[in-house]
């Protein structure tokens, strides 16, 4: 599983952060940028989803299966 933060639509809530510091980090801003290239380590799959499911600004997404 790989993911993608898309920069023009992330407004730099940082939920992404809070509840996978894991797979995002974020920017001086508050801006989140996905880690390890995108890559999800097993395991972290439902982390993945839960924040593609909690991103308000719908700015997370899946890139490859």
């Amino acid at each position: 599983m790989k993911i993608k933060v898309d920069a023009g639509k992330c407004e730099g809530h940082s939920r992404c952060y809070a509840l996978a510091p894991e797979l995002v980090d974020v920017d001086d801003l508050g801006n989140a940028f996905e880690l390890n290239d995108g890559v999800v380590p097993a395991g972290l799959e439902e982390k993945a989803r839960l924040i593609i499911d909690n991103c308000p600004e719908y700015a997370i997404e899946i890139v490859e299966g």
